[in-house]
């Protein structure tokens, strides 16, 4: 039986937390902002958490290898 491979673009993309939630990059962040009000880019930055349902479909992807 093989081994289940790791999805390279998930693993760019998201990292697992300790309690198994998914940590992604906001999006809309990385050109074409001088449109958006302040408020707008400042809510933008940092991290976020998927929901539930992505999360579980990240960590299938990610096959434990978050790092």
């Amino acid at each position: 039986m093989p081994k289940q491979k790791t999805h390279k673009g998930t693993k760019k993309r998201f990292r697992l937390t300790a309690s198994g939630k998914a940590k992604h990059r906001q999006a809309g962040t990385s050109h074409l902002a001088t449109r958006m009000s302040q408020k707008r880019k400042r809510n933008l930055r940092g991290t976020a958490c998927a929901c539930d349902v992505e999360a579980k479909r990240v960590r299938d992807a990610l096959c434990g290898n978050s790092g």
